[in-house]
C-alpha cells in the first residue's frame, strides 16, 4: 500500500534567518559567529519534517518577491514538494537570535505581506484542484493582512466536503474560530489550550480534563503538548501520556511542527493513536537537538523512538477526572 499523501497549507510562510551572537549586548554592536537561513511557516516545517522521515507531502500557501524565490529554493535544495500561490508582495523574513553564552533565544517575527483578493481567490481555486488529493491535510499559524479570521473554518469544512481529513495547529482567534468547523484533530499546547477553555490547567489531570473537553467540542483527537514533558492525547475511546526522554536543548523551535508531523504520518496512515503519539514526541524531541530552525534528524527520531514512554490513563482514574474528584 502506497504511504498518504499529506499536504500542508502555511498562509504566511516565511525566511527564517537564524542568527548566533556570542554574548548579546543590548543597545550595543553585536557581531554574529554563525549564520543559517531556512524556509519557515508551521505547514512548511511540518512538510520539512514528514520528508526527512520517509513521507509524502505537498506543502502549499502563499509565495512573493525574491525573498519568496530564497524559501523555494531552499526547499527545493531539500527535495521538499511545494506547489505556491504567487503574490505581488514580498514574503516575510523573520529573526531567531540566540546567545551562544546564556543559550537564551529571541524571536523577532515579521507581520507578513498583505494578500488581495484576487490572490486568495486564486489560492482557493487551486486548494480545490489538488493533484493528487492528499489523504490528509494540515493548516496552521498565523495569517497575514488580507486573509479572514475565520478562513481556517473554510478549508476544514471544504476538505470535508470532499472526504478529507484536516489538523490546526494555531491558536487565539484563529483556534477558535477553526475548530468550530470540528477537524479530525487539534493540538494546542498548555497556554493555547488555556486561552480555548478560559480556564487554567495547572496540573496532568487538569489537562487531561482540558483534552477530554476538547474532544466534546466535536474534535475526534485533541493533543495538547507540554514542552518537556510531552504531550497528552485524548479521543472518544482513550487518554494517553507521551513523555521523552532528557535531552540538552539547543533549540526550541519547530519542535511543535515536528510533533505535528509525526501524528499526520501515522494517522494518515490508519496506525494507533499510541504509535502516533510515540512518532511525535520523538520527532518533537529530535527538533531540540539541533539548532535554530533546522528541525529533526531522522537518525536522531529512530534513537529516540524507542525512549519514549506511551502510557493508557487507567479507567479509574479518568472516571474520576471526569467526574472531578
Amino acid at each position: 500500500m502506497k504511504d498518504a499523501l499529506i499536504a500542508t497549507i502555511t498562509l504566511n510562510p516565511s525566511l527564517d534567518q537564524h542568527i548566533t551572537v556570542d554574548g548579546l549586548v543590548v543597545d550595543g554592536t553585536n557581531r554574529w559567529s554563525r549564520l543559517h537561513r531556512y524556509a519557515g511557516g508551521k505547514g512548511i516545517d511540518v512538510s520539512r519534517a514528514i520528508h526527512e522521515i520517509g513521507g509524502r507531502t505537498v506543502a502549499y500557501g502563499f509565495i512573493g518577491g525574491p525573498v519568496g524565490r530564497a524559501v523555494e529554493i531552499l526547499l527545493d535544495e531539500e527535495e521538499v514538494p511545494f506547489s505556491f500561490t504567487p503574490i505581488q508582495r514580498e514574503t516575510r523574513t523573520n529573526f531567531i537570535i540566540t546567545d551562544s553564552k546564556t543559550s537564551k533565544q529571541t524571536r523577532i517575527d515579521a507581520p507578513g505581506p498583505h494578500i488581495s483578493r484576487g490572490e486568495f481567490e486564486r489560492f482557493q481555486r487551486k486548494m480545490l484542484r489538488m493533484r493528487p488529493s492528499p489523504d490528509l491535510i494540515v493548516v496552521g499559524g498565523s495569517l497575514p493582512p488580507g486573509i479572514p479570521n475565520n478562513v481556517y473554518y473554510s478549508i476544514i469544512t471544504e476538505a470535508k466536503t470532499f472526504g478529507v481529513r484536516a489538523i490546526l495547529d494555531s491558536d487565539a482567534q484563529w483556534l477558535a474560530e477553526g475548530i468550530k468547523a470540528k477537524p479530525y484533530l487539534v493540538k494546542p499546547n498548555v497556554r493555547e489550550a488555556e486561552e480555548l477553555l478560559r480556564r487554567e490547567l495547572p496540573t496532568e489531570d487538569a489537562i487531561i480534563k482540558g483534552a477530554l473537553d476538547i474532544v466534546d467540542m466535536g474534535v475526534e483527537i485533541a493533543v495538547i503538548s507540554r514542552g518537556k514533558e510531552g504531550i497528552i492525547a485524548a479521543n472518544s475511546n482513550e487518554v494517553l501520556t507521551a513523555v521523552p526522554p532528557e535531552v540538552k536543548v539547543k533549540s526550541a523551535v519547530g519542535a511543535g511542527d515536528c510533533t505535528i508531523a509525526g501524528l499526520a504520518m501515522k494517522l494518515a496512515n490508519e496506525e494507533s493513536l499510541s504509535k502516533a503519539c510515540r512518532l511525535a514526541v520523538a520527532l518533537g524531541t529530535a527538533a531540540v537537538l539541533t539548532p535554530g530552525t533546522e528541525l529533526a534528524r531522522r537518525a536522531d527520531v529512530e534513537e529516540l523512538l524507542p525512549q519514549v514512554k506511551v502510557r493508557k490513563i487507567n479507567p479509574d482514574r479518568l472516571s474520576k477526572i471526569i467526574a472531578g474528584l
